[in-house]
């Protein structure tokens, strides 16, 4: 996979993450209704976002640190299974970390942003895109190569750009819904169309980890 193409689809899993409302929309369009303020509902999406970066971003490291300590080979393999495994077990039991109360400061969102996304495995999700730029071979050439110009998404500086690209978007989704949602539709419509987006969540865990030993 390209790295223009990684990006697109680190982006397109943001977006997907972002509209899952067990990944903190729902939880700041409540703080908001609960204060009666719009802007307490764009206050939380600061810390929320954090929260499932530094998820994510731990997500990545260990797969850094694997790929330092294994070939490419057992890495490809040990990562696409943990991630399918995992998502089966979500499939099967799909829990939720609980959190009591609605009164949280910036830290303690930031950290029920990390354990909900950690819990949920948003940073399994993503590791398949970055174990494809591992694998992928470098075109041949004749004589004298030059490097490409543009992103390699292998290395720290890839590994850090992909998961900004991916934490942008998913702001920017779960900040339209929430937003959308508080001003326009209210929580009283989510409770008479309620979609459970959690079997979804876990066939694209599933589907990810596929996706590694496919291609």
């Amino acid at each position: 996979m390209n790295t223009p193409a990684a990006l697109v689809t680190l982006a397109g899993f943001g977006a997907w993450h972002g509209l899952n409302p067990a990944m903190g929309w729902l939880f700041a369009v409540a703080r908001g209704m609960q204060a009666q303020s719009g802007r307490v509902v764009a206050a939380s999406l600061g810390p929320i976002a954090l929260g499932h970066a530094a998820a994510v971003a731990l997500a990545v490291a260990l797969f850094a640190a694997g790929r330092f300590a294994l070939p490419f080979g057992p890495l490809r393999y040990a990562t696409a299974a943990l991630v399918v495994a995992f998502g089966a077990l979500k499939l099967v039991r799909p829990k939720h970390p609980r959190w009591v109360g609605m009164r949280l400061g910036p830290r303690e969102l930031a950290l029920w942003s990390f354990l909900m996304a950690t819990a949920h495995g948003a940073g399994l999700m993503i590791l398949p895109i970055f174990l494809l730029g591992e694998g992928a071979e470098a075109p041949p050439c004749r004589g004298e190569c030059v490097a490409a110009p543009g992103l390699d998404l292998t290395g720290w500086a890839g590994y850090l750009v992909g998961v900004g690209v991916h934490t942008g978007a998913m702001l920017a989704a779960s900040g339209l819904v929430a937003l959308v949602v508080y001003y326009r539709v209210g929580l009283a419509v989510l409770r008479r169309a309620w979609w459970n987006l959690d079997p979804l969540w876990a066939l694209g865990l599933i589907a990810s980890g596929a996706l590694a030993l496919w291609l």
